[in-house]
């Protein structure tokens, strides 16, 4: 086969490498820490030269999309890695007709608890809440006046009932049923997840998280209408997927202050892009909602990065050898 030339995309902390020197250290490997979107059609010439040579790519979950257009400009290409277990910006389809194997990652990194019934928070939902407390604490807001001078803001902090607070839920494929499913998995006791309809979730809500799964049929799912019924008073917090929301009208209502504030882990094109709207420094002024961002970091722990990089690894390894793979999704 000669020499192999291994690709590691996206890996925006430099940590990768390291794993793939031992697991296949033959390999040629070669780290791009930029995200180039193939989108763009500058982008899509330049990503096509930068990933032609080689035959095994390793990518972030839904960072550098991988349709069929650059795909059939890459010939040399026999085994994409990902990480999770779906990737919803991978062409899963053309990648099997060009004979392109395709696998993830699907290592459980969440240690055991003391109480075997109740699941320890993923990363995720820990970063979750604390972009809640953080958003109706003031602790961003708060922290930059300290550090430049100032001190108490004019803007009193929102009370978030952590303890005894009521849980509603929607989604189009939920249930009572299986939301008391949920309740009793992570230790909770049936009823303690509500089901409303979609209207009703917006409407009451006064902490909303959004926790859905991308695909064509979600993409938008929370729009003008959707936001126009919430409370004046209501938090709307994102750590799952931005295109979920649509972006016009959620800057609309920030922009109004229709709600008091916005936290956002995720964006429609991400490394969000330096001329972006969200990039303001006068949120929560002159009537605007209170923003909160973070760089997509609801998932990143050294712990699951660590599960990651391994598996992918290890896959690399074992296709060379011609071994099975783990996680394979296609």
């Amino acid at each position: 086969m000669g020499i192999v030339k291994l690709a590691i995309l996206d890996d925006w902390q430099s940590i990768g490498a390291p794993y793939f020197t031992k697991a296949v250290p033959d390999a040629q490997i070669t780290t791009f820490s930029e995200t180039l979107n193939p989108k763009n059609p500058a982008d899509l010439e330049k990503l096509t030269e930068r990933l032609e040579p080689f035959s095994i790519i390793s990518t972030m979950r839904e960072r550098t999309p991988f349709p069929a257009e650059l795909l059939h400009k890459l010939p040399n290409l026999r085994l994409l890695l990902t990480t999770g277990m779906r990737n919803a910006s991978l062409d899963l389809q053309t990648c099997k007709e060009l004979g392109i194997v395709v696998a993830g990652t699907d290592t459980r990194h969440n240690p055991p608890t003391e109480n075997p019934k109740r699941a320890v928070p993923d990363s995720t939902t820990m970063h979750t809440w604390t972009l809640i407390l953080a958003l109706s604490r003031h602790i961003a807001r708060d922290d930059a006046a300290v550090k430049t001078g100032g001190w108490q803001g004019q803007t009193l902090a929102t009370t978030v009932a952590v303890v005894g607070m009521r849980v509603v839920c929607w989604s189009s494929s939920l249930t009572q049923g299986t939301a008391d499913e949920k309740a009793r998995s992570v230790g909770l006791e049936a009823g303690d997840f509500e089901f409303v309809s979609k209207e009703e979730l917006f409407r009451e809500a006064d902490v909303l998280s959004v926790h859905y799964v991308l695909s064509p049929r979600s993409t938008g799912i929370i729009g003008q209408k959707e936001l126009s019924v919430m409370k004046r008073s209501a938090l709307l917090v994102n750590t799952s997927r931005g295109p979920l929301i649509d972006e016009e009208a959620l800057l609309d209502v920030c922009k109004r202050g229709a709600i008091t504030g916005v936290a956002l882990d995720v964006f429609n094109l991400e490394p969000l892009p330096d001329d972006s709207q969200w990039r303001n420094t006068g949120w929560g002024q002159s009537g605007r909602s209170n923003v909160l961002l973070t760089p997509h970091t609801g998932y990143a722990e050294q712990e699951v990065f660590d599960c990651w990089y391994t598996e992918n690894a290890e896959n690399a390894k074992r296709w060379l050898s011609g071994q099975e793979l783990t996680a394979r999704l296609n």
